[in-house]
């Protein structure tokens, strides 16, 4: 095992040896057995959204080798254990996404309710373990439904049948997500399409035009050196030696000259000049960055930072992003004209891996503040059954949970993240710095009007269509992968369902509920 691979394994050891201990103390000793059991399937589940998930937002940053793999796995485990940590719901909902009703909550038996919530992490985990390690990202949210509503149709079959078992379902929230695996990936791949395609109109194919003029006139210029020096051979020696050191000297701007040879490369330099390579990436560039920045800080503010109840104003929030449009504006301007002006290539994939390095953090971190939830909220519900012997309809999660499941998550995208990594930036399509941020960005675009909006997307969905409709734009997408992908898209409700039932009728019979 390498160094890094040991460091991370620690670390997790001693989050879970800490974790247990707290556990054994805070839990009465009757249920202690359960709880072992949602704290192994609990983590189990985050540890595979780390693997799945968490990869989706530093694949395309690897595709565009902006990042090594070892770059991206640390700044996204920062980014999503700081937004799992810091603002990660401290009370979440014990029913995820209002997907099931219970027949009367007074009635049911909170330790078979327990067993739900149980069966619904095994399964979903155990699904998500299987769709990482085929390199195949899927949604965590899709899949932690479906495990509820498998485990919950199965309970109220057995325990609660009065005819009504499916009422349970809301089964509109179900078509909601069947629509969403549509959906999200169509809204993603039409955004990233228009965002790529006025990155290149308006910033590459004329930037690049510009540098083969720059390029062509240094040929000639260079031809034309070639030519001259030949031309001495047929002079005398003396005249050879005053011509070399007019060459010699031609590019000293100090030195006064008016042989045919100087005047000539004076002329190939006013040519020079005469171009601003520049000029496109800064015109468009600064407006492209401070409208990706209003729009990650719009991003984290109504989604990543939403739990923190900062409650801003909409004047005030108005006010926030205009301040950091114009400092985005601002920077990137001051950036591009220190950039070398000859280049233009070259600084525009360098400003635009930065860009990429930007929103991929952004996303981690909302990623880590809203989706933890998919492992800890179920956990959060169990273990409010077992310390207060009911079902309440929120749970208050203890801040040692949440910084062990930020782990669990880490050490996840550590240790299962590389397989979705590859996939999502070297098997779709071919990923450059400007095609990998026109795909973040997009993605953040979908998901901050989906947020506003409250329609259910899924942000993995939109990412992979935002890469695939960038391949479109070019031309080089590689949609053979679409099918694997898409299926396991389809199938991650069903098997979370089936799986989450069959664990079920296992537990509460080891349980003897």
């Amino acid at each position: 095992m390498g160094r890094d691979n040991l460091f991370a394994a620690l670390l997790f050891i001693i989050s879970l040896v800490v974790f247990f201990t707290w556990g054994y103390g805070y839990i009465d000793g009757h249920h202690l057995l359960l709880f072992i059991l949602a704290s192994i399937f609990g983590l189990f589940m985050a540890f595979n959204i780390g693997g799945n998930d968490v990869a989706n937002a530093f694949g395309t940053s690897v595709g565009a080798k902006t990042l090594t793999i070892k770059q991206a796995l640390i700044i996204a485990a920062v980014f999503e254990l700081s937004g799992a940590v810091f603002a990660g719901a401290e009370v979440t909902n014990t029913i995820r996404s209002g997907i099931v009703t219970l027949p009367n909550s007074g009635n049911v038996n909170p330790m078979i309710f327990a067993a739900v919530m149980l069966s619904a992490l095994m399964s979903s985990g155990i699904w998500l373990f299987i769709a990482t390690k085929k390199g195949l990202p899927v949604s965590t949210t899709h899949a932690i439904v479906g495990g509820i509503v498998g485990s919950s149709l199965i309970m109220g079959y057995i325990y609660y049948n009065d005819g009504n078992t499916l009422d349970m379902v809301k089964w509109s929230s179900i078509g909601s997500i069947a629509l969403s695996w549509v959906v999200s990936p169509v809204m993603g791949g039409v955004i990233a399409y228009m965002v790529f395609g006025y990155i290149k109109t308006k910033i590459i194919t004329p930037s690049t035009e510009l540098q083969s003029q720059i390029k062509a006139i240094k040929a000639q210029k260079r031809s034309f050196k070639e030519s001259y020096i030949k031309e001495l051979s047929n002079k005398s020696e003396a005249e050879q030696i005053q011509e070399l050191r007019n060459i010699a000297i031609s590019d000293d701007e100090d030195v006064v000259s008016s042989s045919p040879f100087r005047e000539k490369i004076k002329e190939f330099k006013k040519q020079e000049k005469l171009i601003d390579a520049m000029k496109y990436m800064r015109i468009h560039i600064p407006i492209l960055a401070a409208t990706a920045a209003m729009i990650i800080s719009s991003t984290l503010l109504f989604k990543g930072l939403k739990h923190m109840n900062l409650k801003f104003s909409t004047i005030e929030t108005i006010w926030i992003l205009f301040v950091i449009g114009t400092a985005a504006y601002l920077v990137s301007f001051s950036i591009v004209n220190m950039m070398k002006k000859d280049n233009p290539q070259k600084g525009i994939n360098r400003i635009f891996g930065w860009f990429q390095i930007f929103t991929a953090s952004s996303f981690a971190f909302s990623h880590g503040a809203n989706d933890i939830a998919n492992a800890i909220g179920p956990f959060a519900a169990i273990l409010d059954v077992l310390k207060n012997n009911a079902i309440n309809s929120t749970a208050v999660i203890p801040a040692i949970a949440m910084v062990t499941f930020g782990v669990a998550l880490v050490v996840g995208l550590w240790f299962l993240g590389k397989e979705v990594i590859t996939t999502v930036g070297t098997k779709l399509t071919e990923i450059l710095p400007t095609t990998g941020f026109s795909a973040e960005l997009s993605a953040s675009i979908v998901i901050l009007i989906a947020t506003k909006m409250g329609l259910p997307i899924s942000s993995t969905h939109v990412l992979i269509g935002a890469v695939l409709g960038i391949g479109l734009y070019n031309r080089n997408a590689n949609w053979g992968m679409l099918k694997p992908i898409g299926l396991a898209w389809v199938i991650t409700l069903p098997v979370s369902m089936i799986g989450s039932a069959v664990a079920f009728l296992i537990i509460v019979n080891i349980l003897g509920l």
